[in-house]
């Protein structure tokens, strides 16, 4: 028996088979081959079309069968992770009225400081464990008081994941992680947040039927079945945003577990059984993906926006002539500090962590008779570390103190640069795993189809890759002083 895993990723869509008796992962491919654009209409905007990620799904669905490693019939379950944040609105008829903005999208932050404000900053984070913020409510209300027309065709709204579990199934779900992500739930009231409804004039109608993340979100259509090749009557029995899905991929459930990614976006997520949150809103928190009300257990995330996304504009800008690799090879030939060179990586949108301010990205101490490409690739990964380290201490602040973090052997951490920056840096060990999140989505479904009878149960062949300690944290700290001077003086 096979499980399919699909992670709605901003540069592309992964998909993963899974066999679910040994747990191992048969086949993994990604659509397209190139990294997706960002529509950006405007400064601080960014936006995808939902039905560009629902075509690429079954592209990606259709080239992992292409492969020939597995029979398609077998697959018996399926599971969805996504890019968090992101608002979807479709129509009576189920279909989507604008592109979605996506979780990067800066143009709510107004918005949602002044439903902070109207709320009340304790009653908010006592209740949403978050301001309103840059969230899918704020941005939910942007469309209200901007496109008045296109709001008043709304019928429901929804988290990128369930809008692919609504085009699998027909069927239109959500989950209280889901609407703790867009801050749409009330954790003190168990409910959707009247304080929110309230203030934006939201109807809660447009809100999907709530279900557990571990369950039945429908059955794929006949239509889709036959399309996809796959059986009719699948279930959807798992969806999760990326990070929460993440942090399952590597087994982090319980409390004290702390999971960490570096692909576009970078980000640290801690599992609390306390209704926690940062006094000025700079970590969240979210239901995670074992939240019950009898049993919290709360993912406390750091997100940092400009991570990979850097790696990947100094690699375009430097002539796109070297891979990822040739830039870590090179980048490992340059000793820590990159001769005095230093780089902010927030150019991607407002910064939750910096209390969504407009950073940018900037680059520091530029010598043109010292400085080659090798410095730049090393000044990125190692600013990209930092500012690691800048959200860690937060978290610290807020009870999060981690003495291990587990990480996928992807993206960013494919660069031993990076990981040793990291770790250096943080002063925190890695565990190094070998996982995706399309692979984990896809164990998310075969706990969700009850095949596994418990989450711990579908990673009893889970064994790390490798273990990296600090090594040379005494130095790290002094650059980590010189770049935090950079980002905010006497901060």
């Amino acid at each position: 028996m096979l499980l399919l895993g699909i992670d709605v990723g901003t540069s592309s869509i992964k998909v993963a088979i899974v066999d679910a008796q040994t747990q191992q992962c048969i086949t993994t491919v990604q659509y397209p081959d190139s990294e997706t654009g960002i529509t950006s209409l405007q400064k601080g905007w960014a936006e995808q079309s939902p039905e560009m990620w629902w075509e690429n799904v079954q592209q990606a669905i259709l080239k992992a069968h292409a492969g020939k490693k597995y029979d398609p019939k077998d697959i018996i379950a399926i599971g969805i992770a996504y890019q968090m944040h992101g608002l979807v609105c479709v129509d009576k008829d189920q279909q989507s009225l604008r592109d979605s903005i996506i979780w990067c999208d800066s143009r709510a932050v107004e918005i949602g400081n002044k439903a902070f404000d109207a709320i009340g900053h304790e009653k908010s984070l006592q209740h949403l464990l978050n301001s309103p913020g840059n969230f899918t409510a704020a941005k939910l209300a942007w469309v209200k008081e901007n496109e008045p027309e296109r709001y008043a065709l709304i019928d429901k709204v929804m988290l990128p994941g369930d809008f692919i579990a609504m085009k699998l199934t027909g069927q239109v779900t959500t989950s209280i992680s889901a609407l703790s992500e867009g801050i749409f739930w009330d954790f003190k009231e168990q409910q959707l947040s009247q304080d929110v409804f309230d203030y934006f004039a939201f109807d809660t109608s447009l809100i999907p039927e709530v279900k557990d993340v571990f369950t039945s979100h429908g059955t794929i259509t006949a239509a889709i079945a036959k399309h996809l090749s796959l059986r009719t009557g699948i279930p959807v029995s798992y969806k999760a945003g990326d990070q929460p899905n993440n942090a399952l991929s590597l087994n982090v459930l319980e409390p004290g577990e702390v999971a960490a990614t570096a692909g576009t976006s970078g980000v640290i997520y801690g599992v609390s059984d306390q209704l926690v949150y940062d006094q000025r809103s700079r970590i969240n928190s979210f239901a995670h993906v074992n939240f019950l009300e009898a049993q919290k257990r709360i993912g406390v995330l750091l997100c940092i926006n400009g991570t990979g996304i850097l790696n990947s504009w100094i690699k375009n800008i430097t002539g796109n002539k070297y891979s990822y690799r040739q830039m870590d090879e090179a980048a490992a030939a340059i000793e820590p500090g990159s001769n005095g060179l230093q780089m902010l990586p927030f150019g991607n949108g407002a910064e939750r962590m910096l209390e969504n301010k407009l950073v940018q990205s900037h680059i520091h101490n530029i010598d043109f008779n010292v400085h080659g490409p090798a410095h730049l690739f090393r000044a990125a990964q190692e600013g990209i570390a930092f500012a690691f380290r800048y959200g860690l201490d937060i978290m610290r602040e807020n009870g999060m103190r981690p003495s291990v973090i587990r990480a996928g052997k992807a993206n960013m951490f494919l660069s031993e640069v990076f990981t040793q920056s990291f770790v250096n840096a943080t002063n925190v060990p890695v565990e190094l795993h070998d996982c995706d999140g399309s692979v984990g989505a896809a164990k998310g479904a075969g706990i969700g189809a009850g095949y596994y009878k418990t989450a711990k149960e579908a990673f009893v062949n889970t064994t790390p890759l490798a273990l990296v300690e600090p090594t040379q944290n005494v130095l790290y700290d002094q650059l980590y002083g010189e770049w935090k001077a950079l980002l905010a003086p006497g901060s």
